[in-house]
């Protein structure tokens, strides 16, 4: 079932959250990030021919999980313009500045914030 429209801090409305399926997750990055849809397709083959080879649902579960994360951030302004700015800041400074390993952790701490709300 997909959850209702959120709010965000600031009052403004977000997509719903869709259901963990490959269906309801394409669908909602049709919506929100088509430009997504190649890269999600590829990772979806891939974890499609892994779980057949291995014998193992293991890559489906993870692909659910990454692509469920990947959408709570396209749908909540907040997660993804905090997404952009630690993205910008990892792209234009020198990895030895303290800073870029700050965008790195935002980063990190971003998608696990993602990935928890979509468990």
């Amino acid at each position: 079932m997909t959850e209702p429209v959120g709010h965000g801090a600031d009052g403004a409305a977000y997509a719903p959250r869709p259901d963990r399926s490959p269906d309801a997750l394409r669908l909602a990055l049709t919506r929100l990030a088509p430009h997504r849809l190649a890269e999600m397709e590829r990772q979806k083959n891939e974890a499609f021919e892994l779980a057949a080879k291995t014998e193992n649902l293991g890559p489906i579960r993870g692909w659910l999980t990454v692509w469920a994360g990947e959408i709570e951030v396209e749908r909540r302004p907040d997660l993804l313009s905090r997404r952009r700015a630690a993205e910008h800041s990892l792209q234009t400074l020198d990895h030895d500045d303290a800073a870029w390993s700050a965008a790195r952790d935002e980063l990190v701490a971003i998608l696990r914030e993602a990935r928890e709300a979509t468990a």
